[in-house]
């Protein structure tokens, strides 16, 4: 094995342990309200949901990943510096955000990883204006978006099942979660795991590995949904309560309803290719889900500091990237 084929593996590597870490940190996106319903037990709540996380490599394209690949900086400009200080920003923001147990996109971390690096190796105009844009609306849309699905949701179960009584409503949707649940893993699985794969591929091209055309081979397709999902199933506890226990108090019913609204929005913008923030979107459909009761539900002050780590994550991350390359440029 050569040298350049070393560091190549090494960079793989290093993008396998950000999807690890993104699985890990993710992970309470997709059982918090499961586990905070108690209609499964955390245990077999990640082995859930890691399941499905995997199994959505089987059916969605890569529209995604060729987003993460050519659609925020040039990819004529990247070089194997550029990508391990991309993901050494996401990851070291990725693991502050859990320390804190603040639910910070991943996603957006990578993009402020590649800006970040990007510019200091080439000026402003390697940016790809368009797809920035486009991944930066959805920091307001997406929560936005999850919202008003949770809301409308949430209003439309209560007024099916008003002539029920809530120990008969919580009985049917405690079943029905399990299946929410399961579609909310799909489309977790369906849009974060895609990012690593866009990662891998820029670093294959770049070094010559792929030929004359930027494409996404099988084989990144697979191990990246099976390294996302085992890093769902090591869980990221300290996340979990902050989503789960700390912005609102949910029943099965608001579950099965935040569940539902975030999936639902985060599978259009999957099939899309943009890439939302899965964290963003459910967040949002919780916080709709809380205020059909009384906007007195939610804890504010949680939402608040929550909102601060989404509005930091491109910044802080973009910096610490910046300063790895930098780092990197001068030592190796």
């Amino acid at each position: 094995m050569d040298y350049s084929s070393f560091v190549v593996i090494f960079i793989v590597l290093i993008a396998l342990a950000f999807d690890f870490i993104n699985g890990f940190h993710d992970s309470a996106n997709s059982i918090a309200t499961v586990v905070s319903t108690r209609v499964l037990s955390p245990r077999y709540a990640v082995i859930w949901a890691a399941f499905f996380n995997f199994v959505a490599a089987f059916l969605l394209g890569t529209q995604l990943a060729k987003t993460i690949g050519t659609g925020i900086i040039n990819p004529a400009i990247v070089d194997n510096h550029l990508i391990i200080a991309a993901l050494g920003g996401a990851i070291c923001w990725n693991l502050v955000t859990w320390w804190f147990g603040l639910p910070s996109s991943s996603s957006h971390a990578l993009i402020g990883g590649l800006i970040g690096a990007g510019l200091v190796k080439g000026g402003i105009e390697i940016l790809v204006w368009k797809g920035i844009i486009k991944t930066v609306s959805f920091i307001i849309l997406s929560p936005a978006i999850g919202m008003a699905l949770g809301l409308l949701f949430m209003a439309i179960v209560l007024n099916v099942s008003r002539g029920g009584t809530v120990a008969s409503a919580n009985r049917v949707f405690r079943k029905l979660q399990l299946l929410s649940a399961a579609v909310y893993s799909l489309s977790h699985g369906m849009n974060d795991a895609q990012k690593t794969m866009g990662i891998i591929a820029i670093v294959l091209f770049s070094n010559g590995y792929l030929g004359s055309k930027l494409y996404i081979p099988f084989w990144v397709i697979i191990l990246c949904y099976l390294v996302i999902a085992l890093g769902t199933m090591a869980g990221g506890w300290r996340i979990v309560k902050t989503m789960g226990m700390k912005i609102t108090k949910l029943q099965p019913m608001g579950g099965f309803c935040a569940e539902t609204a975030a999936a639902t929005s985060i599978i259009g913008a999957s099939l899309a290719g943009i890439p939302v923030s899965t964290t963003h979107t459910i967040t949002g459909a919780i916080v709709g889900v809380g205020s059909t009761g009384r906007l007195s539900a939610i804890r504010w002050g949680v939402a608040g500091k929550i909102v601060w780590a989404w509005i930091l994550t491109i910044p802080v991350s973009a910096f610490i990237s910046a300063a790895i390359y930098l780092s990197l440029e001068r030592l190796w």
